[in-house]
C-alpha cells in the first residue's frame, strides 16, 4: 500500500511530492482512501510556506478529503463507508488530505450525506462548507432579505458558494469582484449585479445611507470597516477571510445605532452537531445544475504544485478540484 504524498519538511521549504509511511489506525481512528481533495487558498500558504499553517513538521497539506474507509478501529465507521473531513486540524495539525491515505480520529469524520458523491462533497468541500456555515449562522440571527446581501470576493470559493446559496434561498445578491472576466460567471450563480470596489464608492462616515441586508465578506482589513456603516438595522456581516490583511479598525456606531453583528466564521472547528447538519442541508438543496453551473477546475493530485501561486496571482475562479483516486 503506496502512500504518495505533497509533504512539507519544515517551514520556509516547499512541498515534495514523496512516499510516505502510513500508521495503523489506534481505537477510535479510522484509514481513508482519498478519493478527492481541493485547494484552498490557505492549502497554498501552507505548501508554499508563505504562511505558518503548519503547527507541526513534517505535515502533508490539504485542509479537505473525501473517500472510503479501509481500515476502522472505530464503532461508528466501518470499511467502505465513504466519508468527508473538512477543518478540525486537517492538513494543520495532523497529516492532510494531499495523500493517498490518510489516518484521521473518527470524532472528526462526517459520514457522507445522501444525494452526493464524493467528488461533489470535494467540490463544495471547505470553501462550500464555509459559505454555508456563515448563512447557517446570519439566518440564525434573523437574516432579512429585504435589502440585497453582499458578497466580497465573490469569484473565489467561498465567495460563489456564497452567491449561488443565497440566490437559491430567496436573497438579492450583489457579487463584489475586481476580475472583470468573473461578471458571466457570478450572474449565473444568480448575483443580480456585479459590481466592483469602484463601484461602491465607499465613503468615511461612521454611519452612511443604508444598502445592504448584510455582507459575506471574503477580504478583511480596510474593507471590513468601510462596508460597516452601509448595513441595514439588525444586519449581518459575516467575516471569513483576511485577503485585504488582518487588521481593520472601526467605530461603534454602527453597533450601537443600528444594531449590526459581525459574525466570526471559523470553519476549522465548527462543532459536529453543526457540521453534519450543514453538510446534510448543502446535500439536500444542491442539485446537478447546480454543480454544473460553478466553475470546477479537476487536477491530478501529483500536479497540484504547478496550481498553488495562482492564488497569490488572483488567477483562481470557483474551486480547483483535487483527483487523487
Amino acid at each position: 500500500m503506496k502512500n504518495q504524498a505533497w509533504q512539507v519538511e519544515s517551514f520556509g521549504e516547499n512541498a515534495k511530492w514523496q512516499e510516505v509511511a502510513i500508521d495503523k489506525p489506534k481505537q477510535g481512528q479510522v484509514l481513508i482512501q482519498n478519493h478527492y481533495s481541493s485547494i484552498n487558498y490557505k492549502d497554498a500558504l501552507g505548501f508554499t510556506s508563505r504562511g505558518k499553517i503548519f503547527r507541526s513538521f513534517p505535515m502533508v497539506g490539504g485542509i479537505d478529503l473525501a473517500g472510503e474507509v479501509v481500515e476502522s478501529k472505530s464503532e461508528e465507521f466501518k470499511i467502505g463507508d465513504q466519508v468527508i473531513v473538512t477543518g478540525t486540524g486537517l492538513g494543520e495539525n495532523y497529516p492532510g488530505g494531499y495523500a493517498a491515505y490518510t489516518l484521521v480520529d473518527a470524532e472528526n469524520i462526517v459520514a457522507l450525506p445522501k444525494g452526493i458523491s464524493t467528488r461533489q462533497a470535494m467540490i463544495i468541500g471547505t470553501a462550500g462548507f464555509t459559505a454555508a456555515l456563515a448563512i447557517h449562522r446570519m439566518q440564525s440571527l434573523g437574516q432579512a432579505n429585504d435589502l440585497p446581501i453582499l458578497v466580497s470576493g465573490a469569484s473565489g470559493g467561498v465567495g460563489s458558494f456564497a452567491t449561488l446559496l443565497l440566490s437559491k434561498g430567496a436573497y438579492t445578491v450583489h457579487a463584489l469582484s475586481g476580475k472583470s472576466q468573473a461578471h458571466e460567471y457570478l450572474e449565473a450563480l444568480g448575483a443580480s449585479k456585479v459590481v466592483n470596489l469602484e463601484d461602491l464608492n465607499l465613503g468615511d462616515k461612521p454611519l452612511d445611507k443604508i444598502r445592504y441586508s448584510g455582507c459575506i465578506d471574503n477580504v478583511g482589513g480596510d474593507f471590513l470597516a468601510k462596508i460597516l456603516p452601509y448595513i441595514d438595522l439588525y444586519g449581518n456581516l459575516a467575516s471569513i477571510g483576511l485577503a485585504g490583511g488582518h487588521k481593520f479598525q472601526t467605530n461603534v456606531m454602527p453597533f450601537i445605532l443600528r444594531g449590526v453583528s459581525i459574525i466570526g466564521i471559523s470553519s476549522n472547528n465548527a462543532p459536529m452537531n453543526m457540521r453534519k447538519e450543514i453538510w446534510h442541508s448543502l446535500a439536500n438543496h444542491l442539485d446537478e445544475k447546480d454543480f454544473a453551473r460553478l466553475k470546477v477546475e479537476e487536477i491530478p493530485l501529483q500536479d497540484i504544485d504547478q496550481h498553488m501561486q495562482r492564488y497569490f496571482q488572483r488567477k483562481v475562479m470557483g474551486r480547483l478540484l483535487v483527483k487523487i483516486k
